[in-house]
């Protein structure tokens, strides 16, 4: 049950190493891949075999009171041992009754409001939890949980924004126009320049709820030490620290008296990113509880794929106006951004979603004017969390649908549009003179977006398409083309650590409290520790996501993983390996200013590592390092130089300002974020009969700053691609209008396979290091996914000459938008 941490079992990734032994930069295959590919993974499911398991009895309810609770059936059930209602919360203390809490505040949120980890009075989403029981297994409890008579008084339901908006009913009493947040921003007069523009548009834009769909979905195992009154819990999670801190507060229990480990983790992609779920906090209380009783002291839940569909999280439900004011040439003037955000129930997670969605619709470019009034809603369905894109794919919706919208309305290319309105290498840093709400300001720290799009253009051999189109007509194929840019705020704070040892042995052990749900960070990160130490990757072990090796983090979201704590690696490797040089420096008699760390040695510069008198290995530094190491065994007398015959060897103290060991711990914390970006293009092929759409050709242009590995680069973008076009063809969340969710299952909530995929992905790269961390990184976990619908929907508009304003479409949906435009086109040539 260990966390998650890989071992590079072989030498063949350090083959792919330069001469002098770095690593940074090369594609080397990752390290973890044979374990979870052989079966050798622990993921939640897999711990916890002899633990009482937990169910819940969930609301058939979108907007009800609880006017009753009758648990004594399933009290009788053989092999239960437990049920819990709110009731039992109250019991306990007043920390386990309160509100979960709202985890990011900010000036915007004008009613915040969350639930309960059991619900008090009232259910506001279909999937709800109420109850808790806790059996021998997952069969026991589900039949106790079907016993349980839980009586109800069905209130208004309020599902979709319209419905929010018109605010006949609202969801919280409390809260009569289901407003949570209103956030406004912006820079320039865009009135004044909508009434002078020479040209202007408005366009109605909609990008429909969906979610997440990580292979593994939440879970969470608990075991009470009831001797020590500790607790060590596993979970699912995107952030582990905090899920302990929040755990700890909620059951209080001192910090020391908590620990949590992320196992394995089969995809978060944002939904695993809330803590505590509800169920973390029921399930850790309920092992502490049956423990003290002498009943168990472990207890599991894992959630099933219909819980993840009714109770987890979704995202993306988002409806825009947009009216932009442009002159003749196709430059903005003014952009005024409307939106309207379904953030669900309730608020836990904030307004991250809106927020990026109202700063990062700006992408490569430079309106004279911007204006954002944005609103976030409650609906009585499920919560929002950020999910990959996490608002930005809404944002770069509006502003690419503008550009398209610009052009065609000119009659000029898109490109040549884009380009009059992007921001230039030679402009940045580029400050918008945009201060939010929260008074931070907007400034994209480098870019050069003219690169991007000058080597997409080779890649989707744009040039040629007209060519292409023409050929493909003469066929009987309808074919289309599409482009969209975005800039992506990356590695945000506040900090993340890293601790490295240095072993006797010369192997590292390196770890941080971010966590993994494979996105290659044991082998990235191995990468940064072995060019900093001179040490072949292979010797260079990762622990990610275990409190009980490291404390304090802030979790896996946003692109921040390799921006952050790849950061706080090489901080904390450079502070070892300033102090493993100053350790040999005093053994070689050197100044330590001539050393470097090289092939596993500490060596003279200019010298061959292991050369007699000029270096010395790594190890044998790590024990110099501990004045009493040597003292252990004849192998390391003989390698620092003291024989077996020295007994009267005086050990020498510890100087002062120094500890013993050769590690380090090292924090990183940004001035501010980093800005990716990139731009996509795609071909996409139209059936004239089925309206079916095939995504024929797509390439990306991808700016993460320097790379440390090209390949795991590729294959974030890679999935993310597919997740773009499994939100832009394929899947929503679909709820009637008494908050009934109509697709939870994979039989109607449709994904992409791989047939689904583009015939052909292309992918390059620019790079334009950024100057805020020490090794020029920017993000790109979640590069692929943000401007694939706007994309998808311009190549559509192309090839169908239909104006395309809503995503995802289904062939259906395309199919009916054909007969609309045919009957008014018929209507206008009357």
């Amino acid at each position: 049950m260990n966390a998650t941490t890989s071992h590079v079992a072989s030498t063949a990734a350090d083959l792919l190493a330069d001469k002098d032994g770095k690593s940074f930069g090369k594609p080397i295959p990752r390290s973890e891949d044979r374990r979870l590919l052989s079966g050798q993974g622990r993921y939640l499911d897999d711990l916890g075999q002899g633990a009482l398991i937990a169910a819940f009895v969930r609301s058939p309810h979108a907007h009800a009171r609880i006017t009753g609770i009758d648990i004594d059936a399933a009290l009788d059930v053989a092999g239960v041992h437990a049920i819990y209602t709110y009731d039992d919360l109250v019991d306990d203390t007043p920390e386990m009754a309160e509100n979960l809490p709202l985890l990011i505040p900010h000036p915007a949120i004008t009613a915040p409001r969350n639930g309960y980890p059991l619900a008090k009075d009232e259910v506001n989403h279909v999937g709800e939890a109420i109850a808790m029981v806790v059996a021998d297994n997952r069969y026991i409890a589900e039949d106790a949980c079907a016993l349980i008579d839980v009586t109800y008084e069905t209130l208004p339901e309020v599902v979709g924004i319209d419905v929010s908006r018109r605010a006949e009913h609202s969801v919280h009493p409390d809260v009569p126009d289901n407003v949570a947040a209103h956030l406004q921003h912006g820079f320039g007069d865009v009135d004044a320049e909508l009434a002078a523009a020479p040209h202007r548009l408005t366009l109605n834009l909609e990008i429909e709820r969906s979610a997440s769909m990580p292979m593994e979905g939440k879970g969470v195992y608990a075991r009470w030490d009831d001797d020590e009154k500790a607790l060590t819990f596993w979970t699912s999670t995107q952030t582990s620290t905090s899920a302990r801190a929040a755990i700890a507060a909620r059951l209080g229990l001192a910090h020391n008296k908590v620990h949590c480990i992320a196992p394995d983790v089969g995809g978060g992609f944002g939904v695993k990113i809330v803590h505590p779920w509800p169920e973390e906090v029921m399930v850790t209380w309920a092992a502490r509880r049956l423990g003290q009783a002498g009943i168990s002291d472990e207890v599991k839940w894992v959630e099933d794929r219909r819980e993840h569909f009714i109770s987890s999280a979704h995202e993306r439900g988002q409806v825009h106006e947009v009216t932009i004011g442009f002159d003749d040439e196709g430059r903005l003037l003014a952009f005024d951004f409307s939106l309207w955000h379904d953030n669900g129930a309730y608020l836990p997670y904030g307004i991250i979603v809106i927020l990026n969605t109202s700063t990062q619709v700006l992408g490569p470019y430079k309106p004279k004017s911007f204006r954002v009034d944005a609103y976030s809603l409650y609906t009585n369905t499920v919560i929002v969390t950020p999910y990959r894109g996490a608002g930005r794919p809404q944002g770069v919706f509006a502003m690419e649908r503008s550009m398209d919208a610009i052009a065609k309305y000119l009659g000029k290319d898109v490109i040549a549009v884009r380009e009059a309105n992007l921001i230039r290498p030679e402009e940045m840093p580029y400050d918008f003179h945009l201060t939010f709400q929260d008074g931070r300001p907007l400034i994209y720290d480098t870019g050069d977006y003219q690169a991007g799009i000058d080597k997409l253009k080779e890649l989707i051999d744009w040039d040629g398409f007209a060519e292409y189109k023409k050929q493909a007509k003469a066929d009987g194929r309808t074919v289309g083309i599409g482009i969209g840019a975005y800039v992506e705020g990356t590695g945000p704070g506040p900090y993340e650590g890293a601790h490295v040892l240095v072993e006797t042995s010369g192997k590292i052990k390196a770890a941080t409290g971010l966590t993994t749900q494979g996105q290659g960070h044991q082998t990235s990160f191995a990468q940064i520790v072995a060019d900093d130490l001179g040490v072949p990757v292979s010797d260079v072990e990762i622990v990610t996501g275990d409190t009980r090796r490291f404390g304090y983090a802030v979790g896996t979201f946003a692109s921040r993983g390799a921006v952050m704590s790849g950061s706080a690696f090489h901080v904390a490797a450079q502070m070892v390996a300033e102090k493993a040089k100053k350790i040999a420096a005093e053994h070689l008699h050197v100044d330590p200013a001539t050393l470097e760390l090289r092939g596993g040695h500490v060596c003279v510069a200019g010298t061959e590592p292991g050369a007699e008198g000029t270096s010395i290995p790594l190890g044998v530094v790590a024990v110099l390092s501990n004045p009493l190491r040597y003292a252990f065994d004849d192998a390391s007398r003989q390698a620092t130089g003291f024989a077996k015959a020295d007994t009267d060897m005086t050990v020498p103290p510890v100087p002062e300002g120094e500890q013993p060991g050769l590690e380090a711990t090292g924090y990183y914390s940004p001035p501010t974020s980093t800005f990716a970006s990139g731009v996509h293009a795609a071909i996409v092929e139209t059936d004239p009969v089925t309206a079916e759409i095939h995504v024929r050709k797509y390439a990306v242009v991808h700016d993460c700053g320097n790379v440390i590995n090209p390949r795991i680069v590729e294959g974030q973008v890679m999935g993310a691609v597919a997740q773009g076009i499994g939100g832009a063809l394929y899947e929503r969340i679909v709820y009637d209008e008494h908050g009934q969710m109509l697709n939870a299952s994979y039989m109607d909530f449709l994904m992409p396979f791989v047939t689904e995929m583009p015939d052909s992905l292309e992918m390059d790269h620019t790079v334009t290091p950024s100057a805020l961390n020490p090794l020029g990184m920017k993000g790109a976990g979640e590069a692929g996914v943000i401007p694939t619908s706007a994309v998808i929907a311009a190549a559509i508009e192309d090839a169908e000459g239909i104006p395309i304003t809503s995503m995802p479409i289904s062939p259906s949906e395309l199919f009916e938008l054909r007969l609309t435009h045919a009957a008014t086109r018929s209507k206008e040539n009357e």
